[in-house]
Order: C-alpha cells, then structure tokens, then sequence
C-alpha cells in the first residue's frame, strides 16, 4: 500500500498536469473561434466560384475540358490526407488515417495503385511506418494553411491527371459540423463532377443576366475548372484545420476532467490513510501508556 508521501506526490503531478490540459483547452477554445472566422469568410467565395461554373456551363454546351473527362480505366489514383502537426486530439488523426487504410486496401484490390499526399506530420510518419513513402508531405501548415498552400497541393494533382498519369483524385480530411462534432469524410476532386455544374431550375433561374465573355466562355471554363480544384483544396484544409481544434478542445476538456476525479480519489485515499497512521500512532501511545502503569 502506498504511503502518504507517494500519495501526496501524485496528487501534485496530477494537479501539475490537469493545470497543462486546462490550458491547452482555453487555447484551442480560442483557436476555434478564429477557424471559423475563416471557414465563414471563405465559404461565400466557393459558393460564388460553383454559381459561376454553372453560369459559363450554360453558355458552354457539351463543354468538354481534361478536369471533367473521367478515364476509361483506373490504374492509379492520388489521395490527399488531411491530418494535424500535433497530438493530443482525441480520435482526429486515427480516423483519418483509418480510412486512408481502407481506400488503399479497397484500391488495391481491384489493382489500383494509389499514391498519397501527406499534409500535417502525422501522416507523413504513419505513412513512412507502414513503409510507403508519400508522393508529397507538408508539415507546418495544419494550423493556419493557405490559398498558397492549397495550390501547391492541387500542382501535383492537377497536371498529373491532364498528362493521364492519373485516374482520379481524392481529399481525406474532417469536416467541421460543431465544436463538439466533426466528422471524417472523402471527396472526389477529380474527374470534377458534372453535377456540380449543373445548376437547378426553379421560378429564379428562368430569369437569366446576359453575359459577356472576353475571351470566349470556353477559354474562361479552361481557367476556372483548376481554380475550382484548388477552392475544395483550400476549404478542406480549413474545414480540418477547425476540427482539429475541436478534437484537440474536447480531449483536453475530457483529460481535465479525468484528472479531476482522480485528484478527489487520491485525496480521499490520503486522508484515509492519515487517519490510519494517526489512528495507529493513538493506540500505540495508549497502548505504551497502559503499560508503563502496569510496571
């Protein structure tokens, strides 16, 4: 049985730790606020950047572009990983990395080789474990990422499928549904599907702008298709980047938690065990005193 000093040793280390999660709680709390800034101001500019494909998609009939054509045969894929340069996130990086697993195990089995884009340091070391080297890794860039960064992503998808080095495309990330929630999901970037670029008829799309293209509508489809690529890119680094700031929230809100229950079950084990000593001290004393009387 552990004596009072080790008792009391361990509630100081756990005090010392459940101030460390506290804190990291308070800043990811913070860090929350200011992701979702930015998902909000974001969110607009690829609602608008979907509008206006499916404006020049009314104007470009049977429009035909490398990004939209899907290849008779699949033999290689690229997949994207969205994970975080840091821990302490709960389940955030493991699901991600799970169902990475199971695309490339369901790839491989119908003989798809698939190559894969590592962004935070967590994938990229998972990765190297298992013994496959990634076709690029970004690191420093899960916090606060980029249109910069989501284009240099989208550079090394993007002309690969032009040249038809590659099938298709996939992005893995988790997408933020609340600080409580987000969810893991996949999404296909390329071939770019049609039904994006379809637009649905109701009483407000019968009345439709005249528009004036210069160059022509298919030459400004040509530039919009890789800028649109790169738009999901982007939104998915910043959908993760606010999740992993909820997961990271959570689990040091959990582990503060935890570490506040044990405290009250060391302490109650310490004054138990003080009122044992101080019990055991009594009787020896009356015990030494019954004796000394009987001498």
């Amino acid at each position: 049985m552990p004596n009072l000093r080790d008792i009391k040793q361990r509630i100081v280390s756990v005090q010392s730790t459940r101030q460390i999660t506290r804190t990291m709680e308070m800043v990811a709390t913070a860090k929350i606020r200011k992701a979702q800034e930015r998902i909000e101001s974001a969110r607009p500019y690829a609602f608008s950047m979907v509008e206006v494909l499916q404006n020049v998609a009314r104007y470009v009939q049977g429009a035909t572009h490398p990004l939209l054509e899907e290849h008779p045969e699949r033999t290689r894929i690229v997949a994207v990983v969205i994970t975080s340069d840091r821990g302490l996130a709960g389940a955030f990086n493991s699901n991600i990395l799970r169902m990475a697993e199971d695309l490339r195990r369901a790839e491989s089995s119908e003989g798809v080789y698939v190559d894969v884009i590592a962004v935070g340091k967590k994938a990229a070391a998972y990765l190297r474990y298992r013994g496959v080297e990634p076709l690029a890794a970004y690191r420093d860039i899960s916090d606060k990422p980029t249109f910069a960064d989501a284009r240099a992503i989208a550079a090394h998808i993007i002309p690969r499928y032009v040249t038809g080095e590659i099938d298709a495309a996939y992005i893995l990330f988790n997408r933020f549904k609340s600080v409580a929630e987000q969810r893991p999901e996949t999404y296909q970037l390329l071939p770019v599907e049609h039904r994006v670029m379809e637009s649905k008829e109701d009483e407000f799309s019968r009345v439709r702008a005249e528009y004036l293209f210069e160059p022509s509508p298919e030459i400004v489809l040509e530039h919009l298709l890789p800028t649109y690529v790169e738009t999901l890119v982007y939104r998915a680094l910043m959908e993760s980047a606010a999740s992993e700031q909820g997961a990271r929230r959570t689990a040091m809100k959990s582990a503060t938690d935890n570490a506040s229950e044990m405290i009250t079950t060391l302490t109650r084990s310490y004054n138990r065990a003080r009122q044992a000593a101080i019990t055991t001290e009594i009787a020896e004393i009356v015990g030494g005193a019954a004796a000394l009387e009987e001498a």
